[in-house]
C-alpha cells in the first residue's frame, strides 16, 4: 500500500511545519549528496529557514561553486511560480 498523497499548501501549525521542514530539509541535503556522487556533479544547496537560519551544502568548495553561479547564465531556472 503506497503513501497517501499530501496537498501541496503552507502547514498551519507552527510544530508541524518545523518538523516537516527539519525531515524534508534532511532528505534534500541526502539526495544532493546523492546526486552530486551518482552523477559526480558539482552541487550547491543554501537553505534559509523561516527564522533565517543558513544550511548548506556543497559537494566541493561552496565560494567557487556560487562564484559560478553568479557569473553564468542558467541552462534550467525554476521557482514557485513555475511548478
Amino acid at each position: 500500500m503506497g503513501r497517501k498523497k499530501i496537498k501541496i499548501a503552507r502547514i498551519s501549525d507552527e510544530r508541524s511545519r518545523h518538523a516537516t521542514f527539519a525531515k524534508r530539509k534532511n532528505g534534500l541535503v541526502k539526495k544532493a549528496i546523492e546526486l552530486s556522487i551518482l552523477c559526480d556533479c558539482e552541487i550547491a544547496l543554501v537553505i534559509f529557514n523561516s527564522q533565517q537560519k543558513l544550511t548548506q551544502y556543497a559537494s566541493g568548495n561552496i565560494d567557487q561553486t556560487l562564484s559560478k553561479f553568479i557569473d553564468e547564465k542558467p541552462m534550467e531556472s525554476y521557482t514557485n511560480d513555475s511548478v
